[in-house]
């Protein structure tokens, strides 16, 4: 049998890094070459036009479509200075990624020919159909409109030869049919909600700004590895594989040495993601082998969350330019580290971040309990609904697996936190106090400076951890749209902000002082939220249990996680918030069910048919190899000398028949599964029947699998194995 396999590894390590241009001394040239920003729109607009458009972005004015004509103009006028002919409505649907159509700009000039136009009207709003993207039932196949609506405050951007326009996507009826929509909806609440709660302390603050800085794990493997792993290319994860005799157990990886040929592909990434306004800051080697990250500076989180999508496209391309392919799945590689995407949360005004400590004034560091406070009320009320904002089939495998969160919500302050919040419990309403900052640590080498420790510690296993002057929402998945987890996290803090400010004027009317009357409702707010803070192991059986005992969400089941979103008190929250209504809740459930039902469906035939058609094939054909061995031995030798020199052997052929005989049945028991599951009308019945049926029978394949892999001789085994696909030389 042909060596295939050892034919594909050989060309992958052959390969030599692609040479890439410097960016050296480049930054201010390449940054946002590609993107419509402040500098562009005052070059090519009208000043007054310039103004108004400021406007819209700064101030949440209202768009008025007269000064559309003139916007467009100048944007097509930027962009064919640029090679430009094309445009679209770039959106994300409900598929997790992004959507685009693009059109030409050719239009006919009523003499026969053509002229190039972009107009006011296509800028502004297009009805691109997209009937078929998901949509929980909102829309029928006859009624197939959809609109998407230019998103002004996130900038256009040009890629190749097409102009894109960041867009929401609504039904014909108003329904949101993307992530964007809700999202700027969550951003809105918390905006006004916490610019009330400001104005206790600072009467000049006019708005209240939500900020993400997200962290892009990932893995990359060479591009002839991945294709000659079919399940890989289609599910983005290895559904076999037995463990790499090293695999991160030496911790040699992280943040270590880049490879030539990753380096290669970070340097071209970071161009191209520069020339887009994307602010990479950050790049390193992760945990595991073959596992990297790249980080940009805080911004606004709508733009953040644009150019996160934006950059995971990017990626993709980038890597096949470089002989690689990206893999964005949580887990795709068991055993190792998996790859999440840290979302680093804060609130910030135009006088400061809210979340930061410590303050010049106790004024200010009041200000800054109440926030830490009451973000905690929002994920403690609605800890299940954050879970299930970060859920997915492939987070699943995650959550709760080699340095990942467990998939129960809890924070972790730290110490000095801590602290403080139990001070303001127990102390006098009148009571101020200080939140200290950084203290020094004075390391006994004469060469090396005081070091400023932070007023807080990490703890690895917290899902939402505050770091010193934000919260880490450690549990996003790293193929996730961040909109997911930030729509509900910013509406449950807007909830609670508003409660907030409630209980403290109904205080203030009823005579109390103002900074009493805070003190007061933040003391409560202190007490309620307590079972939601905790520093420990979050690991550990101990901790299940308490957290249980808490009465916070510990259900695991993917599908059962979901119902969270119809709970009354989240469809109370989102609609209080004017964030979803109960039928765009409904319907996004509905998709949520029917794509973890899909996802598993593709593994389970894709696993079962690597069984069928390269496994069982290669185990048997081995067998065969050493059966003949051992009856060529029995010509040669005496019976009681081949039962002595063939009992490993025989002992390999009886284990090859039981492995392969638990594989072929496991196979068909797989299949009788899933179309059993495939007779369920209801999304959700079916996605548990996949769930609890579907995902155990794969799992036992696996194990057979595995073991096989172990046994059968290495040249005859097709499939590249983790030794291989997990080391970049």
């Amino acid at each position: 049998m042909l060596d295939v396999r050892s034919m594909v590894v050989e060309k992958a390590l052959s390969k030599k890094p692609a040479t890439v241009k410097s960016n050296a001394d480049r930054l201010d040239k390449i940054f946002a070459k590609h993107v419509f920003d402040r500098e562009k729109m005052f070059r090519y607009l009208p000043k007054e036009i310039y103004d108004a458009l400021v406007d819209v972005i700064d101030n949440d004015a209202p768009l008025d479509r007269s000064i559309a004509n003139q916007v467009a103009a100048g944007m097509k006028a930027w962009a064919k200075e640029l090679g430009v002919t094309h445009y679209t409505h770039w959106f994300q649907p409900l598929t997790g990624g992004t959507a685009e159509k693009h059109e030409s700009f050719i239009e006919y000039n009523g003499k026969g020919g053509v002229l190039e136009e972009f107009s006011g009207k296509v800028l502004v709003q297009q009805e691109p159909d997209a009937s078929s993207f998901p949509n929980g039932g909102i829309r029928n196949t006859f009624e197939a409109r959809g609109y998407s609506a230019w998103d002004p405050t996130s900038p256009v951007f040009i890629i190749d030869d097409t102009l894109c326009i960041p867009t929401v996507f609504i039904s014909y009826t108003g329904e949101a049919l993307d992530y964007k929509a809700p999202l700027k909806k969550a951003l809105h609440a918390v905006n006004v909600a916490a610019t009330a709660v400001c104005k206790y302390f600072d009467p000049d603050v006019k708005k209240v700004v939500s900020n993400l800085g997200w962290e892009q794990e990932y893995f990359l493997v060479d591009e002839d590895l991945y294709m000659a792993r079919p399940d890989l290319v289609l599910t983005g994860r290895t559904l076999m594989g037995h463990d790499s005799a090293k695999n991160q157990q030496m911790d040699d990886h992280y943040f270590g040495t880049i490879p030539d040929r990753v380096q290669a592909f970070m340097k071209d990434l970071e161009i191209q993601a520069l020339e887009l306004a994307i602010p990479c800051k950050t790049r390193h080697n992760e945990v595991a082998p073959n596992q990297f990250e790249i980080a940009p500076i805080y911004e606004e989180t709508n733009l953040a969350v644009d150019h996160n999508m934006l950059l995971m496209s990017l990626m993709k391309r980038v890597a096949r330019k470089h002989g690689f392919r990206v893999l964005l799945h949580e887990k795709p590689f068991a055993g190792i580290n998996g790859s999440g995407k840290h979302n680093n949360w804060s609130l910030s005004t135009d006088t400061g971040v809210l979340l930061h400590a410590p303050a010049k004034t106790a004024e200010g560091n009041l200000q800054f309990a109440v926030f830490v406070v009451e973000s905690l009320m929002g994920v403690y009320k609605h800890n299940g609904l954050l879970k299930a904002s970060i859920m997915s089939a492939s987070n699943a495998h995650r959550l709760g697996a080699n340095e990942a969160p467990p998939a129960i919500i809890s924070s972790f302050l730290g110490k000095q936190l801590s602290e403080l919040l139990d001070h303001i419990e127990k102390a006098d309403k009148k009571d101020l106090f200080d939140v200290k900052g950084k203290k020094g640590m004075k390391l006994d080498i004469p060469e090396i400076p005081e070091l400023l420790i932070d007023n807080t510690d990490r703890n690895r296993t917290s899902p939402f951890a505050f770091t010193g002057n934000r919260f880490e929402f450690r549990a996003v998945g790293s193929e996730a749209n961040c909109a997911s987890a930030m729509i509900t996290l910013n509406a449950a803090v807007a909830e609670a902000l508003t409660n907030f400010k409630q209980r403290v004027d109904e205080l203030i009317k009823k005579g109390e002082d103002k900074t009493a009357a805070i003190i007061e409702v933040l003391r409560q707010d202190i007490k309620t939220c307590k079972p939601i803070r905790f520093d420990g192991n979050g690991y550990s059986d101990e901790w299940k249990k308490e957290a249980a005992e808490r009465g916070l969400d510990c259900e695991t089941s993917c599908p059962l996680i979901f119902d969270q979103y119809l709970a009354m008190n989240s469809v109370k929250m989102f609609e209080k918030t004017n964030v979803f209504s109960l039928k765009e809740l409904e319907a996004r459930n509905e998709v949520k069910w029917e794509t973890f039902t899909k996802k598993i469906q593709i593994e389970a035939r894709v696993l079962g048919d690597l069984s069928m058609n390269h496994i069982l094939p290669v185990a048997t054909h081995y067998q065969s190899q050493i059966a003949k061995n051992v009856m060529s031995m029995r010509q040669i030798f005496p019976q009681e000398k081949v039962d002595v020199l063939c009992s490993r052997t025989m002992k390999i052929i009886e284990e090859i028949a039981d492995r392969t005989h638990l594989i072929e049945l496991g196979v068909t028991e797989l299949v009788e599964a899933r179309k059993k599951a495939n007779r369920i009308e209801n999304e959700r019945e079916k996605a548990i029947a996949y769930h609890d049926t579907v995902c155990p029978m794969m799992d036992k394949i696996r194990y057979q699998i595995d073991k096989l892999e172990l046994i059968v001789s290495d040249e005859l085994w097709t499939l590249p194995k983790y030794r291989e696909l997990l080391f970049i030389r």
